[in-house]
């Protein structure tokens, strides 16, 4: 999403660099270069001006005119203020204490809240919560139905809501419920509409009254830019929301909603969408998302996405194929299926710090999707024997694997070799490392060989 703005950044900061000793005019120059890429990111323009002002005053100060790289101080001044502007600090749910906590989830029609409801079930069911989801829009044909597929999904209890009763009364029901069953967190999918109006307002403000909510979620679609400032601002004039979750942050718009809501609605992003998988929603890191934007990449998050998805055990048996050359396509498949499991390959490569630079430019080829899947394909069409002695596929093998793929022949080839280069360089890894596990990880201390037998 922040591609364009993390590109013009990146020129400015390198234009800075370039300067030996900083100036009020390079200066000046830098934060006009800020202000206008920001602008074209379609950020509030009142947000624009404090926060350039803001840089402004801490850049043109002596200790960085003064100091030896004055350029990266610079970069350092935009990092602290974009933190600052995205919220200051993670903020997380703020549930009472009380059973059951009640989450409402309010915004306009197609912001994505239904599927949101379900994703945020998810997460708190792997923190050990218990929720039960409420559809409460009674209008939207088949919105009921919507939330009842998503909590089969994820084995969440959905409540049984009819679409001929009071939103009000099913949100009421819905807590008498969860009070006497062993449901800890009610998550409420409230109505919305095409546009704001005093009828859903109003029914919005009466579901609030009657259960008293820990928390009122606004969903934003990120892609809907200042539209979604704009909404958010008056959600939170009338019900007083608690966060916003921006939805379809994968998209390819240009941000403004993301840099500009917190500081406009005055209340703190909570959770981002970073996808149509129902794990595709990221706790929101204020400090993370300036790193990603200035192109400083975001290796937490990778490495929580990593543990999420690598089994302990698994991982300590891949290594153990490793060392003994026993790496199969079917241990290939694995670790391309934990990869899907942590995002798509462009988010991926955005946390890597160097990599995020490296797909923007133009003789690096853009990471396919498609690949991958063609490759997951290929592998499955082999036989349990083919995937562990790869050496037996032959040119009959070969056509029938590609014909069971969908592919080419090719492709096949491609994908043996790859797999066939791979264990070649894992056997020069494994010979730089000593061909197993050294005294640290519990092997036997060997003898240094005399310097005069090494080839």
């Amino acid at each position: 999403m922040f591609e364009n703005l993390s590109d013009r950044l990146h020129k400015v900061f390198k234009d800075l660099r370039g300067h030996g000793k900083l100036t009020d005019k390079n200066i000046q120059d830098a934060l006009r270069e800020v202000r206008m890429a920001l602008l074209e990111a379609d950020v509030n323009f009142k947000v624009v001006k404090e926060f350039v002002a803001a840089i402004g005053a801490k850049a043109v100060g002596r200790e960085v005119k003064e100091s030896l790289s004055p350029g990266q101080q610079v970069v350092k001044i935009v990092h602290d203020e974009l933190i600052s502007l995205l919220g200051g600090s993670t903020a997380g749910l703020e549930l009472k204490g009380k059973t059951p906590a009640i989450i409402m989830m309010v915004g306009l029609q197609g912001s994505g809240k239904t599927t949101t409801c379900g994703k945020l079930a998810k997460l708190l069911k792997k923190q050990g919560r218990r929720p039960y989801l409420v559809p409460a829009d009674v209008y939207r044909p088949a919105a009921i139905e919507q939330l009842h597929v998503l909590g089969r999904s994820i084995d969440v209890p959905v409540h049984p809501s009819q679409s001929d009763q009071d939103p009000v009364t099913i949100c009421k029901n819905a807590v008498m419920v969860a009070a006497n069953s062993d449901y800890d967190t009610l998550l409420i999918d409230t109505a919305g509409r095409l546009h704001i109006d005093e009828k859903l307002m109003g029914e919005l403000g009466n579901i609030k009254a009657a259960v008293n909510p820990d928390e009122i979620l606004f969903v934003a679609d990120a892609m809907t830019g200042q539209d979604a400032v704009t909404v958010a601002d008056k959600f939170n004039q009338d019900l007083a929301i608690s966060g916003v979750v921006l939805s379809k942050m994968e998209g390819d718009a240009r941000g403004g909603a993301a840099l500009s809501i917190a500081k406009v609605a005055q209340r703190p992003i909570k959770f981002i969408g970073t996808g149509e998988d129902l794990d595709a929603l990221e706790v929101f890191h204020p400090d993370r998302m300036a790193s990603r934007i200035l192109g400083m990449g975001d290796v937490l998050t990778l490495i929580e996405k990593a543990e999420e998805v690598v089994d302990k055990k698994q991982a300590d048996k891949l290594a153990k194929k490793i060392r003994k050359s026993t790496f199969t396509l079917e241990d290939f498949l694995d670790q391309i299926q934990q990869i899907k499991k942590m995002g798509s390959l462009e988010q991926i490569m955005g946390m890597i710090p160097g990599l995020n630079r490296m797909k923007q430019m133009k003789d690096i080829p853009k990471p396919d999707e498609k690949e991958l899947g063609k490759v997951e394909a290929i592998i499955r069409s082999m036989t349990s024997d083919e995937r562990r002695k790869y050496q037996m596929i032959n040119a009959g093998r070969r056509q029938r694997i590609a014909k069971g793929s969908g592919t080419t022949v090719q492709d096949v080839n491609k994908v043996i070799k790859s797999y066939s280069d791979m264990l070649k360089m894992m056997k020069k890894m494994k010979g730089k490392m000593g061909g197993g596990p050294g005294p640290a990880l519990g092997g036997k201390k060997r003898r240094k060989k005399p310097k005069g037998l090494f080839r």
